[in-house]
């Protein structure tokens, strides 16, 4: 889980006979030039029954997703999903930089778009492409959708990636979407290989390599503490930290300072169902519903079907839905109840699609097996004790809170609108605490490294005794859906072939928290690193990369690509506080209602003033307002970790929050 801007990320082209034009408001002229003469013919429209490998119009290479319809319309490679309306178009121009190449592209894509520019940033080279440029257009919420375009510099001209989806689109085929880009390169490239190449020992200075660049990735991105840890053929060659655990604290961050791990705690809950099931009291095929008769989707198709694996698969179809348990306070029995209102948006075993609260049923289904005298949280955090901290020896490891203050304890961090660094509400991270099967674990780095010798080991703990069957652990490991080219998800584990490396993973995002765990099996090497601040998210992706590159001589892009994200991210930022008017307009807020309500997540307090004040309950925050192009009004969070949550004002002055695939109506409270 992450929470960051915008809201999206706490959560992060049809069957048609031609790919349909795009539905939007016409807003804001835009100068660009016109299309390039002498285009290709058009293609008749191409609907994929399996993945493909293709060419752009200019040879470049990529993979089209099945079920995805593909057309060519003058420089133009069209990708429409299946849904219809929602496009991906791979524009190949000659332009002399990327603005007139991106102006060059939108013409040539659709010459009816007229949407203002919201924001501009550069990207890091990657797979043989320069120059990337992303350019994100200011859409109006209730249009629910976005509008992106990236050019890339490849050989001689240019390549824009147009994105024009609907937000249920976006995300809900996020994986084939990262089919497409994830083998998306320039004409005759090769891509860079560690396929076959022995790894470099961890030696110490390997070992002090990885250090410098760990402190190099603090400074740039001002993140105030990192820990990490390596494992190299069972033996531990370096735990430690860097930074310190609370701004404007003195106290220094060490391999023993607890952190929130967030969606770690998932490999940690399925190691717990594995024990069971090398036990013999459940399979990985058990029907939930035999286990726990109460369990229950919106679906009962999909409830019929579903086994213990597919709880923890991302494979069913259930899609993102984290806004009940975030604005709502939950228990356990009210989140296994909520799951009965839950709809899948795609097939069975169709599409990656990442859930939450199905992760964290199957925790409390594994709690009820081996202790069903106990209500499902105090069941799930004994199974937890009992088959998984005390066996592996993990004994900082813990779902109290109050505990894990106790030792060395790092605070979260998070940025405010105008960039700054703080620390962050610990309210927002305590709401996971009812689904915290998912992500409620705190842990150090040296609790970490005992599980990945483990996973290295294949089940046996250091001193040779056996912990769990190799059958019940590896299973695990097993891809259960696609997630991109290079990556499956397995049960709540990712299993990736890095640049021909085999690498298994999980990372971890909450509210000013971002790890990873990670061990490559060929290799017999593993690593833990944790972090405490924003971005965090950027140094655990270039802390794997770095180590890739540090074990097999790869390509020294680690430094460079976290340099380039890192502004990137700021400058999004940057472009979110310029569209916020903070505090909000006086006249828009005077309109708001008193006290507003939600079935599924609550009742919402107004307090006018000087500020303007959104209540939840267990948080509260400031909220700007916003005029979109098209006149619709919306209040725009403003609370650091929920920058970007956004209240539209409904002409029936209901507010409206959305995520990518739901709606929820706040109606004012009569007095």
């Amino acid at each position: 889980m992450r929470a960051a801007l915008p809201l999206a990320l706490l959560l992060a082209a049809c069957s048609s006979p031609a790919p349909e034009a795009p539905t939007r408001p016409a807003v804001g002229a835009t100068t660009r030039p016109a299309a390039a003469a002498t285009p290709p013919p058009a293609t008749a429209p191409e609907r994929l029954a399996e993945d493909a490998p293709r060419t752009t119009v200019t040879g470049n290479t990529f993979v089209a997703p099945a079920g995805w319809t593909l057309s060519v319309r003058g420089p133009s490679t069209v990708l429409t999903a299946p849904e219809g309306g929602s496009h991906v178009a791979l524009v190949d121009v000659a332009a002399a930089d990327a603005d007139t190449a991106v102006a060059a592209a939108l013409a040539a894509y659709d010459p009816a778009i007229r949407l203002p520019l919201k924001s501009r940033a550069a990207a890091p080279d990657l797979d043989g492409w320069t120059e990337r440029h992303v350019f994100v257009y200011q859409t109006s919420p209730n249009a629910r959708r976005d509008l992106t375009a990236e050019a890339r510099r490849g050989g001689q001209g240019w390549t824009v990636i147009v994105q024009d989806l609907a937000w249920e689109v976006l995300e809900k085929r996020m994986s084939e979407r990262g089919r497409i880009f994830g083998r998306l390169s320039p004409r005759g490239h090769e891509r860079e290989s560690f396929a076959g190449k022995p790894a470099r020992a961890l030696d110490r200075e390997a070992v002090a390599e990885l250090t410098g660049f760990v402190r190099r990735a603090q400074e740039i991105t001002a993140v105030p503490g990192v820990a990490f840890g390596l494992v190299e053929r069972g033996q531990v060659v370096f735990a430690g930290g860097l930074g310190v655990r609370e701004l404007g604290r003195p106290a220094a961050v060490d391999a023993d300072t607890r952190f929130m791990i967030a969606s770690n705690t998932k490999q940690l809950t399925t190691l717990m169902l594995a024990k069971l099931v090398d036990a013999g009291k459940i399979g990985w095929d058990s029907p939930a519903t035999s286990l726990l008769p109460s369990f229950a989707l919106g679906d009962p198709d999909t409830t019929r079907q579903v086994q213990i694996r597919h709880l923890i698969c991302a494979c069913t179809g259930m899609p993102r839905q984290d806004l009940e348990w975030l604005f709502e306070t939950t228990t356990p029995e009210r989140a296994m109840a909520t799951l009965a209102t839950m709809q899948p948006t795609s097939g069975f075993g169709e599409l990656y699609q990442y859930s939450n609260p199905m992760a964290a049923a199957a925790g409390f289904l594994g709690g009820h097996v081996q202790y069903p005298e106990l209500a499902l949280g105090p069941a799930y955090d004994k199974a937890m004790q009992t088959l998984v901290f005390d066996p592996l020896g993990m004994r900082a490891t813990t779902f109290d809170a109050a505990e894990a203050r106790r030792g060395p304890l790092a605070r979260e961090h998070v940025r405010d609108l105008d960039g700054r660094q703080q620390p962050g509400l610990t309210q927002l991270n305590a709401t996971v605490v009812p689904l915290r099967p998912t992500g409620g674990a705190w842990s150090t780095v040296n609790d970490l490294l005992r599980l990945v010798q483990m996973e290295l080991a294949e089940g046996e703990l250091p001193g040779g005794e056996t912990y769990i069957g190799k059958s019940a652990l590896l299973a695990r490991r097993a891809p259960q859906v696609r997630f991109d080219i290079d990556e499956a998800y397995g049960m709540d584990l990712m299993t990736a072939d890095d640049h021909g490396v085999q690498l298994l993973h999980h990372g971890g995002s909450l509210f000013g928290f971002y790890s990873d765990v990670l061990w490559l099996p060929e290799h017999q090497v593993g690593a833990v690193i944790l972090t405490n601040g924003e971005p965090g998210w950027l140094i655990v992706s270039a802390f794997r990369r770095k180590l890739l590159e540090l074990l097999f001589a790869g390509r020294p892009e680690a430094e460079a690509r976290l340099a380039v994200e890192t502004r990137q991210y700021l400058e999004e930022l940057a472009s979110e506080r310029k569209s916020i008017t903070l505090p909000a307009d006086p006249a828009a807020a005077a309109a708001l209602a008193p006290r507003y309500h939600n079935a599924a997540l609550g009742g919402l307090a107004v307090t006018a003033g000087a500020q303007t004040r959104f209540d939840f309950g267990e948080f509260a925050g400031e909220v700007g307002s916003r005029e979109h192009p098209d006149g619709t009004q919306s209040f725009v969070l403003a609370l650091p970790g929920l920058i970007g949550a956004e209240f539209v004002v409904s002409p029936e002055r209901t507010l409206i929050l959305r995520d990518a695939q739901h709606e929820y109506t706040f109606t004012p409270v009569e007095r």
